[in-house]
C-alpha cells in the first residue's frame, strides 16, 4: 500500500497533529550522501519553542541524520531548514557521552563555554551550575573512569545546559544505560527542560520512552527517511512511577506502536 495512503489512515485515527507557529521547520528536506545513499527523502518536520518532541522509527531511517542537519554538522542535498525568529542556542548531547579521559567533570562541562571563551571565572560558575543541578555536587575532579555510564551521560549533559541551550538535540543518549539509570535520567531530563524552558528533539528506539518523555512523537518510514505520522500526547507536567503504569501512558504507547507499524508496512 503507497505511503499517501498510509498517511490518510493515520490522519483518519487522529494520529496527525500540525503546528501553528514553529521555532524550528523542516521543509521538503533531502539528504543524499557522497556513497549514494539516499537517508532523507522530503522529510517535513516543525517544532514549536517549548515542545519535546521524539523521533521514532527503524535502524537506519534518517534519525540522526536529522539531527545532525539540524545542528548544522551537515547541509541537506535538496530543501530547506529555518529556524523563526532566529537560529537559537544549540546543543548536542550524542548516544556517547565522549568526555574528554584526561581531565575531571568540571573541565569537560565547560568545554564549549572554553571553546566560546567564556571568561574562565564565568565559565567555571556555570560548569559548576550544571553539575550540581544533574546530581553531580562533589564529582567536579572526578575522571570519566571514576564515574559510571549513568554519571558520565550525566556529564555529557552538564555540558550541554551550561551553554544555556534553547533547542536541545538529543541522539539516543540513554540507550546505552540500564532501566533503573535510563528512567531516572528520563525524569531528570523532563525537569531540566521545563525549568530552563528548552525546547528538546529526541531520538530513540523506545516507544516506551517516546511515551513518556514527549508532548509529540514523529514516526519515520524506513530509508529514505520521512515523517509517517505524528502523535501528539498530553502527559503531566510532572511524571512518575505511577504514570508509566497509567492507562493514559499505555495508550500513548500504543498509538505510537500502531503508528510504527503502519510506517513500516508501508514500504513493504
Amino acid at each position: 500500500m503507497r505511503l499517501e495512503y498510509k498517511r490518510l489512515l493515520l490522519v483518519q485515527k487522529g494520529f496527525l497533529t500540525f503546528q501553528m507557529s514553529s521555532l524550528l521547520t523542516l521543509t521538503s528536506i533531502s539528504k543524499r550522501f557522497d556513497n549514494g545513499l539516499e537517508a532523507i527523502r522530503r522529510l517535513d518536520l516543525a517544532v514549536a519553542a517549548g515542545e519535546f518532541v521524539s523521533l521514532v522509527g527503524p535502524s537506519g531511517c534518517g534519525k540522526s541524520t536529522a539531527l545532525r542537519l539540524v545542528a548544522g554538522l551537515t547541509a541537506p542535498s535538496a530543501g530547506t531548514l529555518s529556524f523563526a525568529p532566529a537560529r537559537p542556542e544549540i546543543a548536542f548531547v550524542f548516544q556517547e557521552p565522549a568526555l574528554m579521559p584526561w581531565t575531571g567533570a568540571l573541565a569537560n562541562a565547560r568545554l564549549p563555554l572554553d571553546l566560546k571563551r567564556v571568561a574562565r571565572g564565568e565559565a567555571e560558575a556555570r560548569a559548576e551550575r550544571a553539575l550540581a543541578r544533574v546530581g553531580l555536587k562533589g564529582f567536579e575532579k572526578a575522571y570519566p573512569r571514576e564515574l559510571s555510564g549513568g554519571m558520565k551521560m550525566r556529564v555529557s549533559i552538564a555540558r550541554a545546559l551550561a551553554a544555556e541551550p534553547k533547542l536541545l538535540l538529543m541522539d539516543e543518549p540513554f540507550a546505552a544505560l540500564d532501566e533503573f539509570a535510563r528512567q531516572a535520567l528520563n525524569d531528570d531530563l523532563i525537569a531540566l527542560a521545563r525549568e530552563d524552558a528548552i525546547t528538546v528533539l529526541f531520538v530513540t528506539h523506545s516507544v516506551f520512552e517516546s511515551a513518556y518523555l514527549s508532548s509529540r512523537v514523529l514516526v519515520m518510514t524506513p530509508r529514505p527517511g520521512a515523517v509517517a505520522a505524528e502523535i501528539a500526547l498530553r502527559p503531566p507536567a510532572i511524571r512518575d512511577a505511577a504514570w508509566r503504569m497509567s492507562e493514559d501512558f499505555l495508550a500513548g504507547a500504543r498509538r505510537i506502536s500502531a503508528a510504527l507499524k503502519l510506517a513500516m508496512e508501508s514500504t513493504a
